[in-house]
């Protein structure tokens, strides 16, 4: 068994969706940018550049808040299309040094190395490589991460930004991860950082001291990843195969929906949408969610798994109208509604034995090496 330590690059996109629209628009370079809903409107910011994020702003935020944080912001609005042509340039660099490439989005990657011997085996002489060919390929700017496992290559990628080279080697991963704040570990989303920071857990020391059948008992299947990550251990490989799971579109209007017909029409609209996404992967898919928020932010999703692949058609239509009975719509005003679409199959559509599930309510996760 080899027991040489892997090495892991993981390349992040600084600020992708505004640096490609800075890119592009020259008018745009060196100003606040936010890329997503407009000011006036219910959206969140997809992403924004970094001279909007000096004021406060981040991803996810409503863009009425964002906008009073930067009111001299410029919103743009989204451009996927240039957003993928953009990543594609990127993978065909990733393509010239490495063969175990696992895609995370359109903007990050993570890159296995450890038998590379360009650069004399550095995977940080070859991360600095693959940031300048992008830079050259796309002009844009890629931070890169390099550690001896997924979990620290990430944590690493995320130190200097923008423009970022970051080593963690394996002597130090350990000790990394105990200084580390518990709200800085990937994957520990607010809730878990709060559940923890209650259980008397703030950094990864404090993780580090909790025994793993007191993480089972408060986290479930999770407690053991919890367990390593606070000792630097990731043992997940870079997956060149990685399956999609599935395919979602969701939408918040800017008044709320009350009529039964505009909803269901917006429903067949996401639905397909997302069947165009999954239509341009090759790929089929069995179980159809709906996704509903309400005006007082109350949550919940109904979902059908079928044993024909779901379709744009009148019985998949008639689905969706019934996937909605039984809840509040017609009587609560809807906020957003989404449509995911799983159970993903890229072979020819066949028979599988026809499952139902219904999910109920669920409210508001320079050193080389």
């Amino acid at each position: 068994m080899d027991d040489r330590p892997r090495k892991i690059i993981h390349i992040d996109m600084d600020a992708f969706y505004s640096a490609v629209e800075q890119r592009d628009h020259p008018q745009y370079r060196n100003k606040p940018i936010i890329v997503g809903g407009r000011p006036d409107s219910r959206g969140v910011v997809a992403t924004c550049s970094y001279e909007a994020r000096q004021f406060g702003v981040r991803s996810a935020m409503p863009s009425a808040h964002a906008y009073r944080l930067c009111p001299q912001a410029i919103f743009v609005k989204p451009r996927f299309d240039a957003y993928r042509e953009a990543s594609a340039l990127v993978r065909d660099v990733f393509a010239r040094y490495c063969d175990c490439v696992e895609p995370l989005s359109l903007d990050e990657a993570y890159l296995d190395v450890s038998d590379s011997e360009l650069y004399q085996g550095s995977a940080t002489l070859l991360a600095k490589q693959i940031k300048q060919d992008i830079l050259k390929q796309t002009r844009l700017i890629a931070s890169a991460g390099i550690s001896y496992n997924k979990f620290l290559a990430k944590l690493a990628s995320d130190m200097g930004k923008p423009d970022g080279l970051y080593l963690i080697p394996p002597e130090q991963g350990p000790e990394f991860a105990e200084k580390l704040d518990i709200g800085r570990f990937h994957g520990i989303g607010p809730a878990t950082e709060q559940k923890m920071r209650d259980l008397g857990v703030n950094t990864g020391k404090d993780l580090k001291a909790v025994p793993l059948a007191i993480l089972h008992q408060h986290f479930g299947k999770a407690a053991r990843h919890y367990f390593n990550i606070a000792r630097g251990i990731d043992l997940r490989p870079v997956r060149a195969d990685r399956v999609r799971k599935s395919v979602g579109v969701e939408t918040t209007f800017e008044q709320d929906l009350a009529d039964l017909a505009s909803i269901q029409r917006q429903l067949q609209a996401l639905m397909r949408t997302a069947l165009q996404r999954l239509a341009e992967k090759g790929l089929t898919a069995y179980t159809l969610t709906v996704k509903i928020k309400f005006q007082n932010f109350v949550q919940i999703t109904r979902s059908r798994t079928l044993n024909e692949p779901v379709a744009d058609n009148p019985a998949c239509a008639l689905l969706l109208t019934e996937l909605i009975k039984n809840t509040p719509v017609g009587s609560s005003k809807v906020r957003l509604l989404g449509v995911t679409l799983s159970g993903l199959d890229n072979e020819a559509p066949h028979a599988k034995p026809y499952r139902q599930l219904d999910l109920f309510d669920y409210s508001e996760a320079t050193k080389t090496f």
